[in-house]
């Protein structure tokens, strides 16, 4: 590990501390007791407020602070730190409410001239593409908010019927250009899914306390996963189709390797019946169903549907 590294991730690693002794920095960063002193003459030259403490209890006792200790990155850790800016900017929606061009451009104004013409030029030539969210979901922060404070919301869900329902949402993600979120519905009693889009109306309930821990909605979700999820199925892939696989997968399906042939194995609910065949069909003549027969006949069936508009 180079110098400048190791002054950062001790910077790192004494930030939560209040106290600590020459050897936690040595057995830490399996470094000399020399070079353990000369790194802590280096961090107190850096900003890291300390006073030495004699005697037997003594030690380094860090000075409490509210502004932290600056950190400093390397060249390819600060060209990493804009890529992921760049691509997170390809999201026209999160659940904060900033503008990544503008933290680019806070950022990029701390910097010499010359550092900012290479985080420029590197910008240039690197470029990161995504699915842009479909709809823009207009609650993600509210979403958030619920989730970090464990509270229930009250949401409109529209993506069928219209219904007004109480929430405890467990977390939020984004796949394919859609952001969902899971959580427990305490009406219907039920574990489900949510495009987020599709909620409207949504209040955080500041006053009813929450039913469950968030180690207890883990729980929740994976008891549900289990029993919801219950027809196996199995289909090979041609190299191909593998690759295909690897672009857009779902919880409910692995990709395992037999006798050197590509399968994807998984279970479904009887309920998921046409969006496995959806997607299936998106895999083209790179995939054969092994089983179930249900679900071979429901992609036969749609293939027949998809040719019978041609003739």
């Amino acid at each position: 590990m180079k110098k400048s590294e190791r002054l950062n991730q001790e910077l790192i690693f004494l930030s939560t501390k209040h106290v600590f002794q020459l050897h936690d920095l040595m057995t830490e960063f399996n470094i000399s007791k020399r070079t353990a002193l000369r790194d802590i003459a280096e961090l107190e030259t850096l900003g890291l407020p300390f006073y030495v403490e004699n005697g037997r209890h003594g030690g380094y006792h860090l000075i409490s602070q509210k502004l932290l200790t600056p950190i400093y990155f390397n060249e390819e850790e600060i060209r990493a730190i804009f890529f992921a800016l760049e691509a997170l900017n390809s999201l026209s929606s999160t659940p904060f409410k900033k503008s990544y061009p503008q933290i680019r451009q806070k950022l990029l104004a701390t910097m010499p001239v010359a550092q900012q013409a290479d985080i420029t030029k590197v910008l240039d030539v690197i470029h990161y593409y995504n699915v842009a969210p479909i709809n823009a979901p207009a609650n993600l922060a509210s979403i958030t908010q619920a989730i970090l404070e464990n509270k229930i919301v009250t949401v409109t869900y529209t993506q069928y019927t219209p219904e007004t329902t109480q929430l405890q949402i467990y977390e939020l993600f984004y796949r394919n250009g859609i952001w969902f979120c899971s959580a427990y519905d305490l009406q219907k009693k039920h574990w489900g899914t949510y495009r987020c889009d599709y909620m409207t109306e949504l209040a955080i309930d500041h006053a009813h306390t929450a039913t469950y821990s968030q180690a207890e909605l883990s729980q929740l979700q994976q008891d549900y996963e289990q029993q919801y999820h219950d027809i196996p199925f199995k289909c090979r892939l041609t190299a191909f189709g593998k690759e295909l696989f690897l672009k857009n997968n779902y919880p409910n399906m692995t990709l395992e390797t037999i006798d050197q042939v590509p399968y994807i194995t998984g279970s479904y609910n009887q309920e998921e019946l046409a969006y496995m065949t959806h997607y299936l069909i998106t895999f083209g003549e790179h995939v054969t169903i092994e089983y179930p027969e249900q679900l071979k006949n429901s992609y036969l069936q749609q293939l027949q549907t998809i040719i019978a508009r041609y003739q």
